[in-house]
């Protein structure tokens, strides 16, 4: 209690005395005497409550003090690191960390601001209200003050909006509408994730090749790309900007999953075509073994039919944590506009997955790449959950590493592959 608060008690209290007292005159066989001890026993009462208040706040300021954020079991972290202080308290923690040159991404519609909100409460919540990192909004409409208002207060940081150029979202004059149409008929008829939707062919193509050419990411040399209606289950307690320039890592993912053929019939052929046609843009140190090995992993696997050499095991984009230096490279912009000038956005159902899946792992060397094991993810109707109990705990995740819905226990996911062929579990190459 404060000692405003008891000097408010104590006057209301004289007040009544007084009050009373007027009313003892009236009554002469009142004891005057009674009023005193009274007093002196209320007194005593207040003074005994505000020292057991102050002792619980002595208490929690000690505890608050020693509480301290947790490194992760990231394996860039030795164990002695993991023991040091992150931040000596949580002033600290929002005053002095050093902030990289990064924002996060959402392409997001102005009807998905629901998602949008649960989204950033997630990551607001395990990651961003210690570095208030700025958000960046992007869609090919104007957003609309409402969106603008609830997203503005749900941010710890900073939020911006930008506008996409119509030449950068809408269908190429080039393209072949016949063709388009057909393609939207049989892809309907044949079953193909999204094949009847323009917008979702508009969407691919501006993430496979335009969004890191907008305006507002100039600036910037880093992006965490964040979807509506996600949710993040674990405690970061560490800066992944940070991580990825400390340790030269230039693309991150959680989930790596197989891809639909059926979207990407050709996608792979004209990738050929590419590498014989630019042998100077492949990586000497490339993951190529990731994305076309088809040899079993343990004693159980997956039966993937493929017309092709490439195994369909794509990183999962919905979350990536990327250097945007990356994407503006000659040799990605070789690598898109080779895939733009077949139409294959459009004449078939091409994900930005797969043509990010494969182009990092061609045109960057696998030790640049990195799996965020340790972050809980879920993306409907996909999550990973880290599989260690410590981790866990230490990071207080709230997930069940085996649940089904739990990707990474499963046969349809190509982590394992990653650990073997890519920069993952050394011991799998033993």
């Amino acid at each position: 209690m404060s000692r405003t608060k008891a000097f408010l008690i104590i006057l209301s209290i004289f007040m009544t005395i007084l009050t009373t007292g007027w009313n003892c005159r009236v009554r002469p066989n009142s004891n005057e005497s009674n009023y005193a001890t009274k007093l002196e026993d209320i007194l005593d009462q207040i003074k005994s409550y505000e020292q057991q208040v102050q002792l619980r706040a002595n208490n929690i300021q000690t505890i608050l003090n020693r509480q301290k954020i947790k490194h992760g079991t990231n394996a860039y972290y030795s164990n002695d690191e993991r023991n040091l202080e992150f931040v000596k308290n949580f002033q600290e923690t929002h005053t002095n960390l050093q902030h990289e040159n990064a924002t996060i991404l959402m392409l997001v519609r102005n009807w998905e601001l629901e998602g949008a909100l649960k989204s950033m409460r997630s990551l607001e919540d395990r990651f961003n209200h210690l570095y208030k990192y700025t958000w960046t909004f992007l869609n090919d409409v104007p957003f609309t003050d409402e969106f603008k208002e609830a997203t503005t207060l749900m941010a710890s940081g900073k939020t911006q909006y930008g506008l996409i150029p119509s030449e950068d979202w809408d269908r190429p004059s080039w393209i072949n509408e016949t063709k388009f149409e057909e393609n939207l008929l049989n892809s309907e008829k044949n079953g193909v994730l999204y094949g009847n939707s323009r917008s979702y062919r508009n969407m691919c193509r501006f993430n496979s090749g335009y969004f890191y050419k907008q305006k507002l990411l100039d600036q910037y040399q880093w992006y965490f790309r964040v979807e509506p209606d996600v949710e993040y289950f674990c405690d970061f307690q560490y800066d992944p900007f940070k991580l990825m320039r400390e340790n030269n890592k230039k693309y991150g993912f959680v989930i790596s999953i197989y891809e639909y053929e059926n979207t990407i019939p050709t996608l792979w052929n004209t990738t050929k075509q590419f590498m014989e046609q630019y042998p100077q843009h492949i990586h000497p140190n490339n993951s190529l073994e990731f994305i076309t090995n088809t040899s079993p992993i343990g004693s159980k696997a997956l039966a993937i039919q493929s017309e092709s050499d490439y195994n369909l095991c794509h990183f999962w984009s919905n979350f990536e944590i990327a250097n945007l230096d990356f994407f503006r490279s000659k040799a990605y912009n070789d690598y898109f506009d080779f895939l733009e000038k077949t139409g294959g956005f459009y004449y078939e159902r091409w994900g930005d997955a797969p043509v990010h899946s494969i182009g990092v792992a061609l045109l960057l060397a696998r030790d640049e790449i990195h799996h965020f094991e340790d972050i809980g993810y879920i993306h409907a109707p996909f999550e990973s959950c880290p599989t260690s109990r410590y981790t866990r705990l230490n990071k207080r995740c709230v997930c069940d590493p085996y649940k089904e819905a739990n990707i990474d226990m499963t046969l349809h996911s190509c982590v394992p592959k990653w650990w073997k062929f890519g920069a993952g579990k050394k011991f799998m190459n033993e």
